[in-house]
């Protein structure tokens, strides 16, 4: 694997960027602590979707604060924000754009006008995204993946940075839809925000039922943002690192050679490729968030479930047994530990 000193880079600058980086980040945060209170793990995750370039879907209950998290991140970054509320009505063309005949009132000829959707900005909110049927869902998916939209043949690019930051509900709730298994596969993240404390709880009445009112202010662009993403990737990580995260993501699939038996048992299909691709990346983001220069064994197995719950699909016996992918998750960790030391 190279390294950073392998990449004939000038120290001192890459210092300082390695600096601003961690001082962004920092900034980033305490912006967003100004209206959100605790979920500290969940920030951090959307935090390394963001310096990896990937999209990041989030799983919480109604009155947990997904949507207030993702806008306030935006307001933080100094992007283009859009925002999407997905309905059993919308349509794909609602959120990719149509193309419209307008007259040219000079000469009164008639000509196809492309009208662009809220999908063309850097940071896209879906909002309850499985609230809709998967036709409209799957309109992103070559947003998501190409940065580009195709709509009647033609094809549009959409600028980078660009952010999907996906919110919905527990799939058990009246009026939701699954989303399709290659849309989900391009969620870098499927992060889990669940119910505060009682102390935190108490903080959020403070900060929402006085007349205070918090100001969120931009610290970073677009071209900075894109920046911390190539650093990101010139963390160094050690071949048997990437072995270990590469044998995670294969022990997941149940006609592997690897796979334990009871990923046997209870996977019906395991992670893609992507999925190591994706651990690798996360991994080496929360290396340099947290002021390390290279990757762990640590940083690769705190985000395994975040990573690959939402990649693997149980089958019938899990079901029966209430285990969730989160639980199969942690066995396999238990079943294939770091290396003792390391």
């Amino acid at each position: 694997m190279a390294s950073i000193a392998e990449m004939n880079i000038d120290s001192a600058d890459l210092k300082v960027r390695i600096e601003r980086f961690q001082a962004v980040r920092d900034d980033i945060i305490g912006q967003v602590r100004r209206m959100i209170v605790g979920q500290e793990e969940v920030l951090e995750q959307i935090m390394i979707a963001l310096f990896v370039g990937g999209h990041c879907l989030i799983t919480g209950l109604p009155g947990t604060a997904k949507t207030l998290m993702v806008r306030t991140i935006a307001q933080s970054l100094g992007l283009v924000f859009k925002r999407i509320q997905f309905t059993p009505d919308l349509m794909p063309s609602d959120i990719t754009g149509t193309d419209i005949i307008e007259e040219d009132p000079t000469t009164g000829r008639r000509r196809w006008t492309f009208v662009h959707g809220p999908i063309f900005a850097n940071i896209l909110l879906a909002d309850e995204i499985n609230r809709t049927p998967p036709k409209t869902q799957s309109a992103l998916l070559e947003a998501m993946q190409e940065l580009s939209c195709t709509v009647r043949g033609n094809m549009y690019k959409i600028e980078a940075p660009f952010f999907v930051l996906a919110t919905q509900n527990p799939i058990e709730l009246e009026g939701t839809y699954p989303l399709p298994e290659a849309q989900l596969d391009r969620f870098l993240f499927n992060t889990v925000l669940d119910y505060l404390s009682a102390d935190d709880e108490v903080r959020v009445l403070d900060l929402t039922t006085s007349t205070h009112t918090a100001q969120v202010e931009a610290v970073t662009s677009a071209a900075e943002i894109l920046e911390f993403q190539g650093l990101v990737r010139m963390v160094p990580i050690a071949e048997s690192v990437a072995r270990y995260a590469v044998d995670l993501v294969r022990a997941t699939r149940h006609n592997s050679g690897s796979a334990p038996d009871f990923v046997k048992k209870y996977v019906n299909y395991g992670a893609s490729v992507r999925a190591a691709q994706f651990l690798v990346l996360a991994a080496k983001a929360r290396a340099l968030s947290r002021r390390r220069y290279h990757v762990t064994y640590e940083d690769v197995t705190a985000l395994v479930a975040p990573v690959l719950r939402h990649r693997i699909l149980l089958n019938f016996h899990a079901e029966s047994e209430r285990l969730s992918s989160d639980d199969i998750l942690k066995r396999l960790l238990e079943h294939m530990p770091p290396p003792s030391g390391a």
